[in-house]
Order: structure tokens, then C-alpha cells, then sequence
């Protein structure tokens, strides 16, 4: 014999609101566990290449985005919720992101560069860059970006390799867009 609740039989049972709760629960506990797997992986990555600066740069919106994660060697480099240079990031270079490009400049003065983009990461304080696509099932998700802001740099292979191992794993990671 089964011994059920009164609440399983009472039709004033705040079930459908429970799930609801659980369901909203669930979501802020990916969440979170997604921003801390960003924050540890954006410090770590920025430590282990001695770089100045280390962005997660999410798109939210075809091709419109801001850096939503940062680790900083000082806060002066601070370019938290910076959007990018408008018109900027076009159809083009995000065709080339989701094929896997991965972009390396070791000296922004001299390197072939639109001017839009130029002076877009003179603006942010930019020297050298490396920057990795996030790629998910459904695209592109995001990218993770390397500055060095003091001083131009050449970015090794295996600096290359570390940057591109850290975006699989975002990419990877079942909590982190919910995929």
C-alpha cells in the first residue's frame, strides 16, 4: 500500500510554481559556475603568458558584443563592458573567427591593419594581441583575447596553443552557455 501526500491530491499545490522556482535555481547555479570557470580561466591564462590583459569578449548580438570578463595585471588597463569600435567587426571577420582563425599581432604599429581597427586598439591601449574564437555548436560565441599594452610582443606557439586551449574549453564546458 502507497502512501501518498496531501499535497500530491490538493488542487491548491503549489507544484507548477515549485518547478518554476527549481528551474530559475538551476540556471543561477550554471551561471555561476560558468562565471567562475571564465574568471579562473581569463586570470590563470593572463598569469601563465605574463600578459597585461586577458578579455573574454561575448557576443550577445550578430557581431555586436562587450568584454563581460577581464584579468588585468593593473587596473589601469581596464576595458570592462568595452563594445569594440562600431562597424568595426564585419561579416568578414567573423566569417574568418568561425572558420577558426586565430590572429596574432605582435606590433600594432606595424602591422597591416584597417584604420577603424587600429585605431580602435590604440585606443584601448594595445600593442600586441592574440585573439582566439569561441566556438560552439551554434556558432560563435565569443573571443578570448590576449593584450600586451606596454610593449610589442611576439606571441609564441605555445602561447598560441595555451589561448586555444583555454577557448576549447569554454567552448567545451557543458555549463557554460547552457548547450
Amino acid at each position: 500500500m502507497q502512501i501518498h501526500s496531501h499535497s500530491e491530491f490538493d488542487p491548491r499545490s503549489n507544484q507548477p510554481v515549485e518547478q518554476g522556482l527549481r528551474r530559475v535555481l538551476e540556471r543561477l547555479v550554471r551561471t555561476m559556475q560558468r562565471d567562475a570557470l571564465i574568471r579562473q580561466t581569463t586570470h590563470e591564462l593572463r598569469e601563465s603568458l605574463q600578459a597585461d590583459r586577458v578579455v573574454l569578449y561575448y557576443f550577445y548580438w550578430q557581431w555586436h558584443g562587450q568584454v563581460t570578463f577581464e584579468s588585468l595585471s593593473s587596473d589601469k588597463y581596464s576595458i570592462l563592458g568595452s563594445t569594440g569600435a562600431d562597424n568595426c567587426f564585419t561579416n568578414e571577420y567573423a566569417a574568418l573567427y568561425l572558420a577558426g582563425r586565430v590572429r596574432a599581432i605582435a606590433d600594432t604599429n606595424l602591422e597591416p591593419l584597417p584604420a577603424c581597427h587600429r585605431q580602435f586598439l590604440h585606443s584601448i591601449q594595445v600593442r600586441a594581441n592574440l585573439v582566439v574564437p569561441i566556438l560552439v555548436p551554434k556558432g560563435l560565441w565569443g573571443l578570448l583575447v590576449a593584450h600586451q599594452c606596454q610593449a610589442p610582443r611576439i606571441w609564441s606557439p605555445a602561447d598560441i596553443n595555451l589561448v586555444q586551449t583555454a577557448a576549447k574549453t569554454l567552448a567545451t564546458d557543458g555549463n557554460i552557455l547552457g548547450s
